[in-house]
């Protein structure tokens, strides 16, 4: 599956979702991971109530699954979430490479439920056993 990261500097997730200057893509299955591509965007990234600026990154993170930032206003987490993209806030800068690392340990054992739907969106076969009939 696709995961997404907002970063000025394309190594930690610090960055605001509208301001980022970058936003590197990795794929991501529990035995691998490995870098995608890197959508950079320049000018003006702060805040000035213009949403045509997300226009760039909504169509950036189009196929991803879940989308790592320090912070998302509500509109552009709307836009993300209408778009079954699972956005994830860091509280604090903290390296790509460490959420990978997370995320792939967790997709080799039991994933959440948020996580098991972000991957059927990513097109990845899920059982869910809370489907499942229990026949006596």
């Amino acid at each position: 599956m696709k995961i997404a990261f907002a970063t000025q500097d394309k190594v930690h997730v610090d960055a605001h979702f509208g301001w980022a200057k970058s936003i590197v893509v990795y794929e991501v299955t529990p035995g691998s991971q490995h870098f995608v591509e890197s959508f950079e965007f320049g000018d003006k990234l702060e805040e000035d109530g213009d949403e045509d600026k997300l226009a760039p990154k909504l169509e950036a993170i189009q196929d991803v699954a879940i989308l790592y930032v320090a912070a998302i206003g509500g509109s552009g987490a709307a836009r993300v979430v209408a778009m079954k993209i699972h956005p994830i806030k860091v509280p604090q800068p903290e390296p790509i490479a460490t959420i990978l690392d997370k995320l792939q340990a967790v997709l080799q054992g039991t994933p959440p439920p948020w996580l098991r739907k972000a991957m059927a969106k990513a097109g990845e076969r899920v059982h869910d056993f809370e489907d499942d009939e229990v026949t006596p």
